[in-house]
């Protein structure tokens, strides 16, 4: 039998979720088979709702094989030197700007010494994470961008902070703003481009089209033009929706691809410039929160954004 007190970090969560990263191992059919006999029991009592949601101070005893409670600790990052642009830091969220190149996980081809491992170790030796303490959490973040795209990205330090930032994301109260240059000149100098969008999982991929298309969903992009230069336009785009390689895709289609961009660009064009990474960069983000945010209400209506505006060499 083994004995847990639910922390902090770990409260607010499902039963089965908890013990799932309680017990990696485990599989689905053995964790749900121990909830129905008695396997688990919270306050005493046989806990057999998968669904409960725990409060900090329950108290769980488990009666599943030791064998399942043996995690492989991943302590790599410990050994790096964390090399973070923070644009803003507080008690719960870090706010950083990643680099172009960066992977912000580890991808299918093994890339390791990523940004969530550089904040995971920043934190650790500002002595605000123990992993050996933690029962369920570890600091994550809260956004993805592109590897060869810069910009900043959210990292929650508790899982109360991890909760709601992913919560308010989701319900579109975080207002993210993009700085990309295109090719050629912008005939409207600001709009709002409505399409259509489908994303290809096998060739990782995505495809616009004018009309409603079998598995396309609607994406929205507003954008506005600030500088133009050497047959190009210096534009901030602010995203109405958030689809997969949404910008990219999106002024390709309209004829206006991304100077670098790789997979949705022009080579020659690219050449032409010099530039082999896609010229974009989440630069600024305004919290709009709707609705109570709880920890992070102080951030209500606050903006935060990099130092200077990317790119402008290539407009000049």
């Amino acid at each position: 039998m083994r004995e847990f007190i639910i922390g902090k970090n770990d409260a607010g969560q499902r039963l089965d979720k908890f013990l799932h990263k309680l017990m990696p191992s485990i599989p689905d059919s053995m964790l749900y088979k121990g909830l129905r006999k008695e396997c688990v029991r919270l306050h005493g009592k046989h806990a057999k709702d998968a669904g409960v949601k725990l409060n900090e101070g329950d108290v769980l005893k488990l009666y599943y094989n030791d064998e399942f409670f043996e995690k492989i600790a991943d302590d790599s990052f410990k050994k790096l030197n964390p090399k973070l642009d923070i644009v803003y830091e507080d008690e719960n969220i870090i706010l950083v700007d990643k680099p172009q190149g960066l992977c912000v996980h580890e991808d299918e081809d093994g890339n390791n010494a990523t940004l969530i491992d550089y904040i995971k170790c920043y934190i650790w030796k500002k002595g605000e994470y123990d992993p050996d303490k933690e029962q369920s959490f570890a600091p994550a973040l809260c956004n993805r961008i592109d590897r060869n795209t810069r910009g900043i990205v959210i990292a929650a330090k508790n899982a109360e902070a991890l909760r709601i930032m992913n919560e308010k994301i989701k319900n579109r109260e975080i207002e993210k703003y993009y700085i990309c240059v295109v090719d050629g000149i912008m005939k409207e100098k600001n709009g709002e481009l409505r399409a259509y969008l489908r994303r290809d999982e096998h060739k990782k991929q995505v495809y616009v089209y004018h009309n409603p298309t079998e598995g396309a969903k609607t994406i929205i992009t507003a954008y506005k033009v600030l500088y133009e230069g050497k047959g190009r336009s210096l534009l901030e785009v602010l995203l109405k929706t958030g689809r997969t390689h949404q910008i990219r895709a999106h002024f390709a289609f309209i004829g206006h691809p991304l100077i670098g961009d790789g997979k949705y660009g022009k080579n020659d064009i690219n050449k032409a410039a010099g530039v082999f990474r896609q010229s974009l960069c989440s630069h600024r983000l305004k919290f709009s929160f709707k609705t109570d945010a709880g920890c992070l209400d102080y951030l209500q209506d606050r903006e935060f954004a990099i130092g200077e505006i990317p790119f402008y060499e290539l407009v000049k």
